[in-house]
């Protein structure tokens, strides 16, 4: 797949705090859990929120 520097740029900008919520709203209508997405975020990050 090939993109436009400029697309490159606006992702590559992007934070996660703009897309989270996205990402419950999906979880949610998937039927999954805020929990849930939260384990997956750590165990694709590292990152723990305690």
């Amino acid at each position: 797949m090939t993109t436009k520097p400029e697309h490159d740029e606006r992702i590559a900008k992007m934070t996660f705090a703009s897309v989270y919520p996205h990402y419950v709203t999906k979880v949610e209508r998937k039927g999954r859990t805020k929990e849930e997405l939260h384990q997956v975020i750590e165990w694709l990050t590292g990152f723990d929120a305690n």
